[in-house]
């Protein structure tokens, strides 16, 4: 029987916190490798299914969905525990906190990863300062928020713990001293609650992250494809 899911991904790449979200709730789902080396993220057939050409894609019986957070909250009201109930009065801290991630964190340290599709080269140096103060100021709020008793967790979880592997190894070549997981308790907290479940050691195995993808992070070596 086909599965009812297909994830196109990349290793170490924004589809791990969907695989993870899918491992997490035992949901039986496909993948298909996007190959960035060859720009295939461009190609007619995957713009099809995400016309702005970003991974991930989850390809559903009610269509195709992008962008990670719609794909998590859409995956979270289908089948339940990855998030709080729609009626839930932790419904609203949920979700605003999915929404920063997404799209204040997850956005700025895309443009702090990519800055040559921002400014021009001249450029590039004085936009990765002023991200990673501003980074600072999310992390500072992130931190509170964790450690606070009405924290939502959730799939927000999974989202920041990928988040906060990349800060700490990417861009390559880019002194990363502005950031260390240990400075922050409550997240780094939150790495250790998402590294020890069974999501995360599926997403190991898949993706080659190594046995501490998220408090101790190392590059991947992806047995399929490359994240390169």
């Amino acid at each position: 029987m086909t599965p009812p899911y297909r994830l196109h991904y990349a290793p170490d790449n924004a589809s791990l916190v969907i695989r993870l979200a899918l491992e997490a709730r035992g949901l039986p789902y496909e993948t298909a490798l996007v190959d960035r080396a060859a720009r295939q993220q461009d190609g007619a057939a995957y713009r099809a299914l995400n016309p702005g050409g970003l991974i991930p894609v989850l390809e559903t019986p009610d269509g195709p969905i992008f962008e990670t957070a719609a794909i998590l909250l859409w995956l979270a009201d289908r089948h339940g525990g990855l998030a709080p109930a729609p009626d839930a009065p932790a419904r609203a801290a949920f979700l605003k906190w999915l929404f920063f991630v997404s799209n204040t964190l997850h956005a700025d340290l895309r443009m702090l990863f990519y800055p040559g599709q921002y400014v021009g080269p001249d450029h590039a140096s004085a936009l990765r300062d002023r991200l990673t103060a501003r980074l600072r100021g999310h992390l500072a709020l992130l931190e509170r928020a964790v450690a606070a008793p009405d924290w939502p967790g959730g799939a927000s979880e999974f989202y920041l713990a990928c988040l906060l592997r990349w800060m700490a190894l990417y861009p390559e070549g880019f002194d990363r001293g502005w950031f260390t997981l240990p400075g922050y308790p409550a997240l780094a907290a939150l790495c250790a609650r998402a590294e020890a479940t069974g999501a995360a050691a599926a997403a190991i195995r898949a993706e080659g992250l190594g046995a501490t993808p998220f408090t101790a992070p190392h590059p991947a070596t992806p047995p399929e494809g490359s994240a390169t």
